[in-house]
């Protein structure tokens, strides 16, 4: 352990005991990666972090993201000492892990002002921090001018062994170093220890070499107490030009107590002799309970404090001069900051003509998202290796390719790396580039953790996908997402969008665009879907408000509804005519997302669906689950009950009751 004088010595046992503190008397928590790594977090914030405790939105701040989201109480101390406006207070600390605190159990970003993004599941930090530093790339290709460098910040973060076994980490890693991400740094806490024991049992890799092979610069700290050695590092990342760096500092877990080296010290609270022995060893008043010493504050408002003022001071005249020279670019990047939509945005929608044939509508979709994404130029994303049949290039001039070195295109190529991209457009939402990322739904097993944690940290992430249902055909089980749309409609906050032709589409992306606090999954077929009449059926535009009456007459109560999504609303409407010419009054309701009619008022709920009309039928090619909540006790749910199966659409349709013929029939029995 090198030198240390005595307010750096000081600020870093102060990070360890309120990390002791706040775990013993939570009775839970992680106290021991804080311990170890509280030098490491001191020297980042204190001596090389741009970041105003002040202005903790400023824009070109540097980021910090901690992977290891269990070692939460290194981001509070912190947050805590650097005096983070309106962020975590003393008696936060105190009241780690209780309802309505500040100091959550892992860290949130939506509650805890500071904390840039939500972590927890290990591996989710570190893909986050990839697509953050992605959008550092992309902001300044896109908005810095000669004499004008708007966006040069840095991204740092840091995970441990944990985070390096999940395969999110290894995909985003890959990704980084294939685009040269130099604004990167990942710390990497060898302890050697998790949950189980020692990583022996089960890690053994060279984690260096592995990131050599991915293309990052990789540097050792042997002692993670060592400040002297920390800062090279550190300098050392900041020179490097062409890559990614990767620091790996060797630590020891729950550092000065009797539990140091055991992963005792990893997930329970130390215990009050143990706190008491460590805080001796650390030379602490043994008795004291949350000490912040006289000056430990004061140090980081005289350093990290002063900076950051200083930088953030000299950005915003900076910022003021670009805006006079620069003013459209100006105006861009604030609406882009508030998460708000340029004038006219929507001004270029596509309408589509009635058309039996039709298209898909993965195909009308990447016609709209390219009328939208030529109106906001902050509109980026891709695909994980899928956007020739996901319909989701951009191809109108300037588009181009986001590319190691080029970093101004707005076609982002993930390659095969669904839940590194769901983490990645996270981060770059987080960075308020609106992006999106597409694959096949059946896919979106894959990435299933970070939709849920878009919903989680209320950002509006864009997640389009295609092929979604059996009509995939051939493809066969493997291909054909049964289960998956229950699944998303399950987590809280989003907002599942599945439209039945060519319009519904256009409204979908209407109402998705606007989100400010909200995911959005869009769904969207492989096959035609007839392009509906609509001088025959109602407006497209009802659609925007979740569900609406699209077949039937609205102001005569029907017998029978029939209600369904996506590529099913034709069928139910070939029902709806059969039914019609047998003299049977029916009405089709179109419900493409669930949570926007679920938003609607009571009034307007019951106007599409009558509550005294049970005579209900429900068709979606898809798991049947949760219809029961609009059909019913006494209606009736066409869809899935198995696993697909490989075959042509049309047998397909005819094996699995979907059909107009099974539509009627369910129908009829429910009028009887």
């Amino acid at each position: 352990m090198t030198k240390q004088n005595n307010i750096d010595e000081l600020s870093i046992n102060t990070i360890r005991t309120l990390a002791m503190d706040a775990v013993q008397k939570a009775t839970c928590g992680h106290p021991g990666t804080p311990m170890a790594l509280a030098p490491l977090g001191y020297t980042l914030w204190q001596k090389y972090l741009n970041y105003n405790p002040q202005d903790p939105e400023w824009p070109n701040r540097d980021r910090f993201v901690l992977s290891v989201g269990h070692a939460s109480t290194l981001i509070y101390s912190l947050l805590y000492l650097a005096d983070v406006k309106n962020s975590v207070t003393l008696d936060d600390i105190k009241n780690f892990r209780q309802l309505k605190s500040k100091t959550p159990g892992h860290p949130e970003n939506h509650i805890t002002p500071g904390v840039e993004t939500t972590t927890g599941p290990l591996g989710q930090g570190f893909a986050n921090s990839v697509g953050i530093a992605m959008a550092e790339k992309w902001k300044a290709a896109k908005f810095n001018k000669p004499g004008f460098e708007i966006f040069n910040h840095n991204v740092y973060a840091i995970g441990g062994d944990g985070c390096m076994m999940e395969g999110v980490t290894s995909e985003a890693a890959s990704l980084a170093g294939h685009l040269k991400l130099s604004n990167l740094c990942w710390f990497y806490d060898n302890n050697n220890i998790t949950i189980d024991g020692n990583t022996k049992i089960t890690f053994s890799e060279d984690v260096g070499a592995r990131f050599k092979a991915y293309g990052w610069n990789v540097l050792h700290v042997d002692d993670a107490n060592d400040l002297e050695k920390i800062g090279k590092a550190i300098e050392t990342f900041q020179k490097t030009k062409d890559k990614p760096t990767l620091v790996v500092v060797d630590s020891h877990i729950g550092w000065g107590s009797s539990k140091q080296d055991k992963s005792s010290a990893h997930g329970e609270a130390l215990g009050e002799d143990v706190i008491k022995a460590t805080k001796k060893f650390y030379g602490w008043p043994e008795d004291e309970k949350f000490l912040v010493p006289k000056g430990v504050r004061e140090n980081f408002a005289e350093t990290l404090g002063k900076r950051g003022a200083k930088l953030n001071l000299e950005w915003k005249e900076l910022f003021s001069k670009y805006k006079d020279k620069h003013p459209e670019m100006a105006e861009q990047i604030n609406l882009m900051e508030r998460r708000e939509l340029p004038k006219g945005w929507d001004k270029d929608l596509p309408q589509f003509k009635a058309d039996s044939k039709g298209l898909t509508t993965r195909e009308s979709s990447g016609q709209v998202l390219n009328a939208v994404a030529k109106n906001i130029p902050w509109l980026v994303g891709g695909s994980a290796d899928l956007a020739v049949s996901a319909k989701t290039n951009l191809k109108f001039e300037g588009a181009g390719n986001f590319e190691a070195g080029e970093y101004g295109g707005r076609n982002l190529h993930f390659g095969i790396r669904e839940h590194a991209m769901g983490a990645i457009t996270n981060g770059m939402n987080l960075s308020k580039v609106r992006s999106y990322g597409s694959t096949f739904l059946i896919f979106s097993d894959y990435q299933k953790p970070s939709v849920r944690l878009a919903s989680l940290m209320e950002i509006p992430n864009i997640f389009i996908y295609t092929h979604d249902s059996i009509g995939v055909g051939e493809d066969g089980p493997t291909h054909q997402p049964i289960e998956q749309l229950s699944g998303l409609r399950a987590i809280p906050g989003l907002i599942v969008l599945r439209p039945a032709d060519a319009n519904e589409v256009v409204e979908s992306w209407k109402s998705l665009m606007v989100l400010q606090h909200q995911p959005a999954a869009l769904v969207l077929s492989r096959q035609n879907v007839p392009t509906i009449d609509r001088t025959k059926y109602h407006p497209a535009h009802g659609a925007s408000q979740g569900a609406y009456v699209i077949a039937g007459d609205l102001e005569v109560l029907p017998e029978v509804i029939l209600m369904g999504t996506g590529s099913e609303v034709s069928l139910a409407i070939e029902a709806y005519e059969i039914l019609k010419s047998e003299g049977i009054k029916a009405r089709v309701v179109s419900m493409p997302s669930w949570e926007i009619f679920e938003k609607q008022s009571q009034s307007y709920k019951d106007k599409v669906l009558p509550p005294q009309v049970l005579a209900r039928v429900s068709v979606e090619a898809a798991s049947v689950l949760g219809w029961e909540r609009y059909t019913g006790l006494k209606g009736k749910n066409i869809g899935l009950h198995s696993f697909g199966a490989s075959a042509p659409l049309k047998d397909l349709l005819e094996h699995f009751n979907l059909t107009p013929s099974k539509i009627t029939q369910a129908a009829r029995s429910l009028v009887k």
